[in-house]
C-alpha cells in the first residue's frame, strides 16, 4: 500500500471554503498536496477547510488569513490508504481532527506576488512558514494561488522511511467574488 501524509493545510495556507474576504464569497478553491513515494509523484485532496481572510494588498499591515482543515477528509483516490493516513501512524485524526494555519505577517515582492509568514499546526506542533502566493484581481473577483513546502516529520506525521519522501508540497487556490 501506498503511503501519502498530507501536511499542510497544508495545510494548509489553506484558504478554501468556507473562507471569507470582509464579505467575499469564494466561488471555487481546491488544495492539493504531493509527495514522493518510492520515487513517484503521488498526491491527493484535503477538504472541509474553513478561514477567514481578509487581505489587502494596500493595507498588509492590517491584513490576515486564518484557516482550519479538516484532516478526516483527505482523499488519495484510494480507501485503504486513506483510512492509514487517518490512523495514529500518521495524522491520529481521532485526536488530531484539524490543521490550522494563522498568519503573522505579509510582505509585497513584485507584482501580484507576495509572501505570508504563517504559523501552521498539526498534531499539537506549530511551526513558522514563509508561504509565496499571488493575489490577482479581476473585476469583481480575486484569486489566490500559494505553495506551501512542509517536511512531515516535523510534525510527526508518519515516521523515517526508505521509500517516501519526507517533503510534501500543498498548492492553494481559491477564487472568490470581492
Amino acid at each position: 500500500m501506498k503511503r501519502i501524509p498530507l501536511i499542510a493545510l497544508i495545510i494548509i495556507f489553506s484558504v478554501g471554503l468556507g473562507f471569507a474576504q470582509g464579505g467575499s464569497t469564494v466561488t471555487r478553491s481546491g488544495i492539493k498536496f504531493q509527495i514522493k513515494n518510492l520515487g513517484i509523484n503521488t498526491g491527493g485532496t484535503i477538504g472541509g477547510v474553513k478561514a477567514t481572510i481578509h487581505f489587502n494588498p494596500a493595507q498588509l499591515e492590517t491584513s490576515s488569513i486564518e484557516a482550519t482543515a479538516d484532516v478526516a477528509t483527505i482523499n488519495t483516490d484510494n480507501d485503504e490508504r486513506d483510512t492509514h493516513l487517518k490512523s495514529a501512524d500518521f495524522f491520529e485524526v481521532q485526536r488530531y481532527p484539524h490543521i490550522t494555519m494563522k498568519s503573522v505577517s505579509f510582505k509585497h515582492k513584485s507584482g501580484a506576488n507576495y509572501v505570508g509568514r504563517f504559523n501552521v499546526t498539526i498534531k499539537d506542533k506549530t511551526k513558522p512558514f514563509d508561504v509565496p502566493f499571488t493575489y490577482t484581481e479581476n473585476g469583481n473577483t480575486a484569486a489566490i494561488t500559494g505553495t506551501l513546502k512542509l517536511n512531515r516529520l516535523d510534525f510527526g506525521v508518519g515516521s523515517s522511511s526508505l521509500v517516501l519522501s519526507n517533503d510534501v508540497t500543498a498548492t492553494i487556490t481559491v477564487e472568490m467574488n470581492k
